[in-house]
């Protein structure tokens, strides 16, 4: 179970790392690819906004990537339940405020994640 919980972390951690690149990064290319919804103009403008978003998954994927190499088992688990969970409220606050998608594609794989760790000892 605990190797299931660290394959997991990791998947998680690099998708946060991949939206990191998008939104710091790719903005105004992949970006247009990935929200077909926003209008083309936008990216442009908004790309400040979106560097910001970047930096935050970042941290996210930080902490996780963090909780991988701690030591002690009791601060490992208790900073990938943060992190986890962290990016659990996050998605739900983007499937309610921007897209229902956010939740699936960000948060079930956490939450996923999230329980393997709690089962973990």
């Amino acid at each position: 179970m605990e190797i299931a919980a660290k394959i997991v972390i990791v998947i998680v951690a690099l998708e946060h790392l991949y939206i990191l690149w998008m939104e710091m990064f790719a903005w105004e290319t992949q970006g247009k690819k990935t929200f077909k919804s926003l209008p083309s103009h936008l990216f442009r403008e908004t790309k400040g906004l979106a560097a910001n978003q970047g930096l935050y998954n970042g941290f996210l994927a930080a902490g996780l990537i963090w909780s991988l190499i701690i030591k002690d088992p009791t601060w490992q688990h208790h900073i990938a339940l943060f992190f986890l969970g962290c990016i659990i409220v996050a998605a739900l606050f983007g499937a309610i405020t921007a897209e229902r998608s956010i939740f699936f594609k960000q948060g079930v794989p956490a939450l996923i994640g999230f329980i393997l760790v709690l089962f973990t000892s």
